[in-house]
This record gives C-alpha cells, structure tokens and sequence, in this order.
C-alpha cells in the first residue's frame, strides 16, 4: 500500500511539474490579454493554478511519507534526460514571459508596430496585449508627417543634375537615352534595390483587371502594359483570403477614377500619391479624387506615410509605428528623376527597413517628395525576363509568369520565397 502511495505521489509531482509552468505562461499572457483569453478562462485557469500547487504538495507528502517503502531508484539516464527536459521547458516558459512582458519593449514595440500595420494579421499582437498596452507602444513610435501637399512647381525637370554624394552620384550618371539604372546595397542585413528612372513620363500604374474579384501579381501587370520594370504600388483589402483584390482608398489610372474607396478605407496616414500630366509625382493630403483629376493627376494611389514632401523629411518617434521588414517606397529628385525603391526581409520581419531607414535612404538619393508604399511579401522589384536574367543574375524561378520575375526575394510568412497577388504597380514601359 506504501508503494502505491508513493508512486501516485511521485506520478502526481511530476504531472505538476509538467502542468504548472505552462498554466503560469497562459495565466500571464490572459492577464495581459483581452483577446486570446477571455475573463471566464482567466478564471479558471487561475483555480486550476491553485489545484496544481495544491496537488504539488499533496504528491510531495505523499512521496516523503512512504520513501522507504520501495528502495528501487530511476536509473540515471531518467533523471538526467527528465532534468535536462524541466530545465528548458522551465527556462523557455521565463524566457517567452520576459520577452513578451519583461521591462526591455524592443521586442514587444517591434511585435506591436510590425503587426498593427498589417491589414490582416493584427492578431499576432492583439493575441498577448491589451488595447492599452497597444495603444502606448504605438503612442512611442509614430511618423510625424510634413503637413502640406506637393507644391508641384518646384520640381523642375530642366534643372542641372548635381549630387550630394558618391551614392547619389552613381545612380545619377548614366548614358544619354538610358532609361534606368539600378544599385543595390543592404540595410540592416536585407538587399535593397533602388532604380532611378530618368523619363517620369514613362512611369504608369497599372491596376487587376479584376478589382474587387481577385488580384494579379506584378508580373501579369508588367505583361499586360508590355512593362520592362514595376514595383507594388498601394494597400488592400482582401478579407484574409490573400487575393489582394480590393485597392484601398482612391485609385486612378490614365485620368479615370478606378476605385473611390468602394473596396477599402482610405490610410489612417499618407493620403494620394499620384503622377500628373507633367510627369510630377504629387503627394496630396485630404485631397477627393475628383480634386485630384482637377490637379491635373493621371495615375494615383492612395497609401503611405509621406516620407518627404517639397523636401521637409518626416519625423520618425521610434521605429515609426510600422517595425521592420521588406519594404516599398516610391520618390522624385527635383530634376524630375523617378526612384523606385524595394528592400527585402525575412518570414519574421527582424531585418529589412523602419520608417526612419527609409527616410535616410531617400534624402542619400536626392528624393525631393518620396512616400512609403504597401510592403511586406507585396514588396517587390520585377523585370521583363531577358533583362532580370542576362543584367541581374535572377533565376526567374516565378513559374507564375514567362513575361518578368523578380530581382528581389521576396519571403511570405511561411518562409516560402514567393509574392502575392495584389491590387495595382507602378510599372515602366518604354
């Protein structure tokens, strides 16, 4: 009878053991969170808490009090591999607490911001922290844009290129009828690519052909326009059904309003990017479309934040309220020089660019107006096939298009290198 006293007793320590840990993690993180855990579980998980240290002393007694009834031990190799197992598992429960809710906020402003600017996956943020939790993070990182709008008259593309700088400088040198030129460079540990295009004019956007139905990749965009070169463009909708459908806010495309914001609400910031008859790349703030034709706008989106406008660069408060990770971002020198510029990431967004990244890179390359685009695995950098292959090296493994593919690399939330469909691009044709 001793014996089995003393091996239920044993069965219930380690049982405990195995419980408690976890049961603290999911008590915790209910604490925190209005969302994953709701109060009736928090309840009962905290009376199961109670059960459990309870049982844990119960199965201590019990054990203690009928030790000498059975003198036969676990072997060794069980005690080491079961404390070598309660060492992490106790270890990884301290460490997912700490890094969630511990006093440094790097990974918890990083979680917040990264996942509050999606359209789509908030929930990754809202499944351990509470409003007011996410509303103070996002309090601390934010971009305080320029508040006015596009003086267009100061882009004057007759001007003299000058450069600033050696990086300015190799961008901007180029042959007599080249259209683009492209470097590449890395931030944070992710490549980056930003393309200049000389002739504005040659800068269109192209929209699905399906809006509101289902999205296209770039790629198909770039085929249906005979494109050399395109970039995603604006924010979408797409019901987490990822058919990048549905444009969010104002869409125009060859002076015709496309979308109105039938699908998707217009950006808490930015407002319109567009490009007008002159070939000025405008960024217009409560602006209406109908405003904007008036303005003399032929292509537009409507996303951001604004980076720079009319020159004055965006103050960025921490990582800008938007984390890191792969990146669009769409700017004009004042000579008129179109730059297009794409950085990449990884599945889990610790490298690629912040707002701030983006900033300094646009001001290195002379943007006098630039605005942040729609990123993440929308970020992309296409080419038609013959030239991503014989002047970039690509490997064109997108068996989704024989027309273009990518120069970049973009990376889903799997961990697959491969793009979305989405609503409209920022495409080059010749």
């Amino acid at each position: 009878m001793k014996a089995k006293r003393k091996k239920i007793g044993f069965r219930l320590i380690l049982l405990c053991l195995l419980l408690i840990p976890g049961m603290q993690v999911l008590f915790i993180v209910g604490i925190n969170s209005q969302y994953l855990i709701r109060k009736p579980f928090l309840v009962l998980i905290s009376i199961i808490d109670v059960l459990l240290f309870m049982g844990l002393v119960y199965g201590i007694k019990l054990f203690q009090d009928n030790k000498k009834s059975n003198k036969r031990k676990l072997k060794k190799w069980v005690k080491v591999t079961f404390s070598i197992f309660m060492t992490f598992y106790i270890c990884g429960c301290i460490f997912f607490t700490l890094l969630l809710y511990g006093p440094s906020e790097k990974f918890r402003s990083w979680l917040i911001t990264t996942a509050m600017q999606t359209m789509d996956h908030q929930y990754y943020c809202k499944i351990f922290y509470s409003d007011s939790q996410i509303e103070e993070v996002m309090s601390k990182n934010y971009v305080k844009e320029p508040e006015e709008s596009t003086d267009k008259n100061l882009i004057n593309k007759e001007e003299p290129v000058t450069y600033k700088n050696e990086d300015e400088k190799n961008l901007m040198e180029h042959e007599e009828g080249q259209l683009y030129k492209v470097v590449t460079f890395e931030v944070n540990g992710a490549k980056a690519y930003m393309a200049a295009i000389y002739d504005p004019s040659k800068v269109k956007l192209a929209v699905t052909s399906k809006i509101g139905v289902i999205g296209e990749y770039v790629t198909e965009m770039m085929r249906k326009n005979d494109a050399i070169l395109g970039i995603n463009a604006g924010g979408f909708v797409d019901a987490g059904n990822n058919l990048g459908e549905s444009p969010t806010g104002i869409t125009i495309v060859d002076k015709k309003i496309v979308t109105n914001n039938e699908y998707g609400p217009a950006p808490s910031s930015g407002g319109i990017i567009g490009l007008t008859d002159d070939n000025v790349l405008v960024l217009l703030k409560n602006t209406t479309a109908e405003q904007a034709l008036e303005m003399g706008v032929r292509d537009a989106v409507s996303w951001g934040p604004f980076l720079i406008v009319n020159g004055i660069s965006a103050e960025v408060s921490g990582n800008g309220g938007w984390g890191g990770g792969a990146r669009t971002a769409i700017g004009q020198r004042k000579d008129g020089t179109i730059l297009f510029l794409v950085v990449d990431s990884n599945s889990i967004r610790t490298s690629g660019a912040k707002m701030n990244d983006l900033v300094d890179i646009m001001e290195r390359y002379g943007a006098y107006n630039a605005a942040n685009l729609d990123g993440g695995t929308s970020s992309v950098m296409d080419f038609r096939k013959d030239i991503a292959t014989k002047d970039f090296g690509a490997d064109c493994h997108d068996y989704w298009s024989t027309y273009a593919c990518h120069i970049n690399d973009p990376i889903d939330a799997t961990g697959t290198h491969q793009t979305r469909y989405i609503a409209d691009a920022w495409i080059v044709v010749e």
